[in-house]
């Protein structure tokens, strides 16, 4: 009988699953609440870039910006990679400071490899138009193989 086999990603194994796929999911609580939301992102240089629109979790993450964000490969029951990243998000304010302006600026040239049009009068979801930074903090991962038999 075939055994699933579980092993822990090294730093280099996570980082090349974040760069594979553009959608994770962004975890973030207050109070009693935990949520998570489905987000394109892209990876790059350590940091997660991505974009949202405005909402309630926009104010409760100004406020508690410490946040979990996980993505998955799956493709079968005991075939699968996960990555999970913690770190801190940043929402660049693009009539900020200097600094900020060049990290919005950043934010969108990077989610623009994904999605060209982008922040763009072409935009395919204008509503969202804040762009998102996480500094990658803490990344872990792991895996899951069919093995040998007994």
């Amino acid at each position: 009988m075939h055994q699933p086999v579980f092993h822990v990603l090294d730093r280099a194994e996570c980082e090349a699953l974040l760069t594979s796929q553009h959608v994770g999911r962004l975890a973030f609580s207050f109070r009693d609440r935990v949520d998570i939301e489905p987000m394109h992102y892209v990876y790059s240089d350590g940091h997660i870039y991505g974009r949202t629109q405005y909402g309630t979790k926009l104010n409760v993450l100004a406020h508690h910006p410490w946040i979990a964000f996980e993505v998955d490969e799956i493709t079968a029951l005991f075939e699968w990679r996960s990555v999970v990243v913690h770190g801190r998000i940043e929402f660049p304010n693009p009539d900020g400071s200097p600094q900020n302006v060049e990290r919005f600026e950043q934010a969108v040239a990077r989610f623009r490899t994904l999605v060209p049009t982008a922040f763009t009068a072409d935009d395919p979801t204008p509503a969202r138009e804040l762009a998102f930074v996480i500094a990658v903090q803490e990344i872990t991962g792991r895996a899951a193989t069919i093995g040998g038999t007994d």
